[in-house]
Order: structure tokens, then C-alpha cells, then sequence
């Protein structure tokens, strides 16, 4: 998100952009760069001062006892210090805190987690809208349901479909395959973030991020990346049961146990509040988006 998001931003002419991280690296040639822990109150208020819009995209490795320890100290300081600028603050959000079951998701949906990580979520949405109502800055959430994308993108939908299928592999489907799911594609997210962190009055509210008007089934989708791949649409439904046992033995697994029961219903995220106040704004199809890394695989 950080990546694609500083693309958009210098291709927008948002004005200089320092990018901010622990080992940062540059994404445009003019980028500034600031090493900075956000455990660290002092060196996270002096990454910060100057700034005229904060945008927070930080992330931690799936791991629940980090998200617990460390995510909700990072945003405290992130705010903090973004108040003691006098800057605006963006916020990138997920969907944890939704309830994972049937019921399709808009801004107002209320916070339901379910598992530790949701529980993070939840608790760090919440400091962030505590922020709003204070009113001292100007505050946005900008929410996105779960990626697929080209590059480095990393959730289920890359790692068990895209990467596998583009191998020659049979795609894994977790838990069901004939349950629609909404998936938003990277660089929408980060266009769309842009532009809100740079509309004065989006600030004050929480937005649901544009995704494509298609929500396809596994199987569907499956069938879409094989005939962009020109690969076979075979896959194997992975039971809930097993992902489970998973987690016995794998770490990884282990660790997003929590996010199964989403994968037995189906996800309908509303985006309609964003596209109504940007009506402008192109999302990227299924079919293009895959045609995309399609032909980044090939170059």
C-alpha cells in the first residue's frame, strides 16, 4: 500500500513526500527518506513534524502477540504526533472488526470481531474515531476488504490462487468456493486513499475504499485467472477442519485461524458512498487487474 500509494501521490503532484519506516526505502526519485520506530514516541514525533498530511499504512507480520503489543502503540504515536504537527492523518483500515457472516458491510456496519486480531482492529479504529470527535485535526478512515495485486501483494487470494495457477499449480480455495467474495484491488486502494488524504472535506468520515461491481465466487474467480493465464481452472476446496489442523503444526496457518469464518459466507463490502462522491473515479475490473500481472509475470 505505502508503495503504490507514494506512485500516486508524486503522480498527482501532492507536493514532497517523505516516506517514513524502520528501513525506508525510495519509491520516487524525490522522496525523502526518515528512518523511525513508531514504538518510539520521540522519533515518530520528529518524523512527523512539518508534515501537512500524515498517512498511516504501517503494517506487522500476522503474528497476534505483535498486532497486541505493538500495532495500538504505533498508531497512539502516530496520532500524537500528527496532532503536534498540526497535520491532517489518513488512515488505512481493514475489515477485521466486521462481523464475518452474510451481512453486507457499509460504514456504519458495527465492530463485531471476531478473534484477537479483529480485537486489535477494533480497538485501533476505535482510537482513531475517538480522535475525530475530538476534533483537534482533521481525521479520515479509509477501509479496504481483503487485496489481490501485482508486485508484492500478500493475502489468500494471491497465495493460494493467483501464485499457485500462475505455477501450474491447482488453486487452494479456503473453506468455500461458492460464496461471493469482494476483493479490491492494490492500486485502487492506494489511488483512492490519495485522493481522499488530498479532498479537505472527506476528512471527518469513514470510507469505504471503491472496489469492482463484480463479487464472484472462488470458483468463478478461479475460472477468470485461468482463462487470462491460459492455465487450467482446477482447485481444491481446503475444509475449514483442515485448515485448523493446519495450525497445529504451522505457524503461519496458526495465525489466521481467526479469519476463517469469512470464507464460509459471503462478503459483500458497499463502496456506493465513495463512488457517489467521486464519480470519476475508474476501478479496475477483475479481467484487468489480472491482465496486469499477467503481463508483469511475463516481462
Amino acid at each position: 500500500m505505502a508503495t503504490e500509494l507514494a506512485r500516486e501521490l508524486q503522480r498527482i503532484q501532492a507536493g514532497p513526500l517523505q516516506l517514513v519506516s524502520r528501513n525506508p526505502r525510495k519509491v520516487n526519485d524525490s522522496d525523502t527518506l526518515r528512518r523511525a520506530d513508531l514504538l518510539d514516541a520521540a522519533q515518530t514525533h520528529r518524523a512527523v513534524a512539518g508534515s501537512d498530511i500524515v498517512y498511516f499504512t504501517a503494517g506487522l507480520p500476522a503474528d497476534t502477540e505483535r498486532w497486541e503489543a505493538q500495532f495500538p502503540t504505533m498508531l497512539r504515536n502516530a496520532l500524537d504526533a500528527t496532532r503536534a504537527a498540526g497535520a491532517r492523518f489518513a488512515y488505512f483500515d481493514n475489515t477485521y472488526m466486521y462481523p464475518q457472516d452474510h451481512r453486507t458491510q457499509t460504514e456504519m456496519t458495527p465492530f463485531e470481531p471476531v478473534g484477537r486480531k479483529g480485537k486489535v482492529r477494533a480497538r485501533m479504529a476505535q482510537l482513531v474515531l475517538e480522535e475525530m470527535q475530538r476534533g483537534e485535526i482533521p481525521v479520515l478512515i479509509a477501509r479496504a476488504p481483503e487485496f489481490y495485486g501485482p508486485g508484492r501483494t500478500q493475502g489468500f487470494t494471491n497465495s493460494l490462487v493467483i501464485e499457485r495457477m500462475k505455477a501450474g499449480k491447482r488453486a487452494l480455495v479456503p473453506v468455500r468456493a461458492d460464496r461471493r467474495r469482494t476483493l479490491i484491488w492494490t492500486p485502487d486502494a492506494s489511488r483512492a486513499l490519495a485522493r481522499l488524504g488530498t479532498t479537505p472535506d472527506a476528512y471527518g468520515q469513514t470510507w469505504h475504499l471503491p472496489v469492482s461491481d463484480a463479487h464472484p465466487t472462488y470458483g468463478e474467480f478461479v475460472e477468470l485467472v485461468a482463462t487470462v493465464f491460459g492455465v487450467s481452472s482446477r482447485y481444491t476446496v481446503v475444509p475449514r477442519w483442515a485448515l485448523n489442523a493446519a495450525g497445529l503444526i504451522n505457524s503461519q496457518a496458526r495465525e489466521i485461524r481467526e479469519l476463517l469464518p469469512r470464507y464460509a459466507a459471503d462478503n459483500l463490502f458497499d463502496d456506493s458512498k465513495f463512488r457517489d462522491r467521486f464519480p470519476d473515479f475508474a476501478v479496475t475490473s477483475h479481467a484487468e487487474g489480472l491482465e496486469r500481472i499477467r503481463r508483469e509475470t511475463r516481462d
